[in-house]
């Protein structure tokens, strides 16, 4: 993702951002990840990917838990790992992005509706941290960050997101 001409600029506001607003001591792996995160999902198709077996796009939260249930529709924890990333990757994006989007979710699948999206985010992205050996042992501390301080990126995506509006 490093590639993209946006990741720089992104990297730039993401580290203000986190260093205005988190103890930003520690945080360039989470930088990058938000960073990594705001270039994969300038495609729709990115913040949309995850389907069910059959290829239905999953949209509501409520949908993509059972799809990242080993005991529910996962067919293996690799698999479980993916969900949980992405659905952590999609509450916080549009946390901080555009927050209006989680609350219309919310009444237009009328699946959402006792969803609490920090604390599933929060969830989510600490099972993926508990992935802690090879090949995700590296990331592993990047994803338990997320989780401890959710609320904090999140808002640190709308300073991001301000700042997009600005340039």
């Amino acid at each position: 993702m490093g590639q993209h001409p946006l990741n720089e600029w992104f990297r730039e506001v993401v580290a203000g951002a986190v260093r205005d607003h988190v103890d930003s001591h520690g945080q360039d792996d989470v930088e990058q990840y938000l960073s990594d995160l705001l270039v994969s999902f300038l495609h729709t198709d990115s913040i949309f990917a995850l389907r069910d077996k059959q290829g239905k796009r999953l949209i509501a939260i409520s949908d993509m838990i059972p799809e990242g249930d080993v005991l529910a529709n996962a067919d293996s924890f690799e698999r479980e790992r993916q969900v949980h990333r992405h659905i952590g990757d999609f509450i916080l994006f549009w946390s901080g992005m555009y927050p209006q989007f989680l609350k219309q979710l919310r009444f237009e699948c009328n699946r959402d509706l006792i969803c609490d999206y920090d604390r599933q985010a929060r969830e989510s992205y600490h099972l993926v941290s508990t992935f802690d050996r090879a090949p995700f042992d590296s990331e592993a501390p990047v994803f338990r960050k997320l989780s401890e301080g959710f609320e904090d990126y999140a808002f640190c995506l709308r300073v991001v997101r301000d700042q997009c509006r600005l340039a």
